[in-house]
């Protein structure tokens, strides 16, 4: 389902899970994986990624049709606290996006300190337009937070789908980069600022996103 590794202080957390849609049995995998990041003693920094096609296809729908609403509520919170927490993480974050990124896990994928996408196949998208959905308040939160204004207007209102090249253009990403290159690049970044892990650095970025924070509260839309 995932794999932690680790490369001098980097630690690598590879999801393998399909699609890597963030079903329930996924998220505890990946809260037990991020507990054992978290205490380790700095220099230490996280690097997430997928397999295959994948970065994260997001929410597992096909999980949430068969949900009372409320069941609904408490499933989308818990991804929401994995947003949460990877954004106010104490150390730094990269994304190595070796794939799409939809929905959820675009949402997931801004949410670390940084990004690297492959810069020939894969997509960022996020396509609740053309689902005809609500975003939740903190992932619109998220996206106000950490992408350019214009850039998120686009990325909401249109459900494009960006490739790697066009995403680092727009500042989805930091970079785009050959297939072979995102995870070891990704790393290389992550190396850099391994030193900077400290319980401080949550409570900088907790403080930088205070209005995410308290958005992680609100109910979920239709609900």
């Amino acid at each position: 389902m995932l794999e932690l590794t680790r490369e001098g202080p980097v630690f690598v957390l590879r999801l393998d899970h399909g699609e890597n849609r963030f079903d329930p049995p996924l998220l505890v995998e990946i809260t037990k994986a991020l507990d054992e990041v978290e205490a380790a003693e700095a220099p230490a920094a996280l690097v997430t990624t997928g397999t295959g096609k994948f970065y994260s296809n997001g929410l597992d729908v096909e999980y949430m049709t068969g949900l009372q609403p409320a069941e609904v509520s408490r499933y989308v919170c818990d991804v929401l606290k994995v947003m949460g927490r990877i954004l106010t993480f104490p150390m730094t974050t990269v994304a190595a996006m070796n794939g799409h990124a939809f929905g959820a896990g675009a949402q997931i994928a801004v949410a670390h300190d940084f990004q690297v996408m492959r810069a020939d196949r894969g997509y960022y998208c996020m396509p609740e337009i053309d689902m005809r959905a609500p975003l939740h308040p903190a992932m619109v939160a998220i996206l106000q937070a950490r992408l350019p204004v214009r850039t998120v207007h686009q990325v909401i209102a249109t459900g494009k789908r960006f490739g790697g090249e066009e995403a680092a253009a727009l500042q989805i990403v930091d970079r785009a980069v050959a297939e072979g290159e995102v995870v070891p690049t990704a790393v290389a970044m992550a190396a850099e600022l391994a030193a900077k892990a400290h319980p401080a650095m949550h409570v900088l970025k907790r403080d930088m996103y205070q209005r995410v924070i308290r958005a992680l509260d609100e109910p979920v839309p239709g609900l």
